[in-house]
């Protein structure tokens, strides 16, 4: 027996060593010439598609907003109650752009996907038809707002249509319309006629002005200080493929051209 251990304990020395052991395989094998772009937003985008517990945690976002959503429409509004909604990542999955640029050795631009846009190709999130139709059922509004370009107007509400999807309107849709990606003005508008129950998106943005145009640790620093209102009132959807972190990242990562590019290895654990 404790020849057996001992053997045990030199094959797992070596395993670890040569860096063979689970656990410290993806550390030595990442840490030298990883780059983020093209491959890592393909990365998230397979994730997207083809992992059960990327549905799994949406099927959950969503089904904490329908509980939170019941709580809140017992309570009086002074009022009347809406959601506000982003749309890419929490309402249509725009995984297949990442891959097909990523195909290309090519990296997101805006004409690119204002051409996928234009193809009204998205399919949804999971959950979040469901949990719309269930939110109008009950007498709620529905806003999406969100930083698609006004160009995209058209075949945005064409996409959000072809679900059936509740208000899918021109005067529910609420694109961008300055140069600030900032989401707070527009919430603000909203909120001017209606209580706001619930927040949903996959970046912090579209929450509060609190975690807009900021550094990876204070973006981080400021998640911590808001942590109560998580599951509460801000619905979070998961996407890896972009969003305010990545924006972070880059501003993070070496100065010039190539920042999109920069040695990850410096930010791994």
């Amino acid at each position: 027996m404790k020849k057996s251990i001992t053997f045990r304990l030199l094959l797992l020395l070596i395993f670890i060593g040569t860096g063979s052991f689970a656990f410290g395989q993806h550390k030595t094998a990442v840490a030298p010439n990883l780059k983020l772009l093209p491959a890592g937003p393909a990365w998230g985008a397979v994730w997207q598609q083809k992992a059960a517990e990327y549905d799994a945690l949406c099927f959950q976002a969503y089904n904490i907003a329908k509980l939170r959503l019941d709580e809140l429409l017992s309570k009086t509004q002074d009022k009347a109650p809406v959601i506000v909604t982003d749309i890419d990542e929490t309402v249509l999955d725009n995984s297949p752009y990442f891959i097909e640029r990523a195909k290309l050795g090519a990296c997101y631009t805006d004409p690119t996907w204002i051409q996928w846009t234009a193809r009204e190709a998205c399919d949804t999130v999971p959950g979040a038809s469901a949990f719309l139709k269930y939110a109008a059922s009950k007498g709620v509004v529905v806003y999406y707002v969100t930083n698609r370009f006004q160009v995209e107007q058209i075949p945005t509400l064409h996409n959000l249509q072809h679900f059936n999807l509740p208000n899918a309107d021109e005067d529910h849709l609420i694109l961008l319309n300055t140069k600030d990606s900032s989401k707070e003005t527009r919430r603000l508008k909203v909120a001017a006629n209606h209580d706001i129950l619930l927040l949903i998106g996959d970046n912090l943005g579209d929450f509060s002005k609190a975690f807009d145009h900021l550094p990876i640790n204070k973006r981080k620093a400021s998640a911590d200080k808001n942590a109560s209102e998580f599951g509460k009132r801000f619905i979070v959807l998961p996407n890896n493929m972009y969003g305010g972190w990545e924006d972070a990242y880059y501003k993070n990562a070496s100065e010039g051209v190539n920042a999109k590019n920069a040695d990850l290895s410096k930010f791994l654990k």
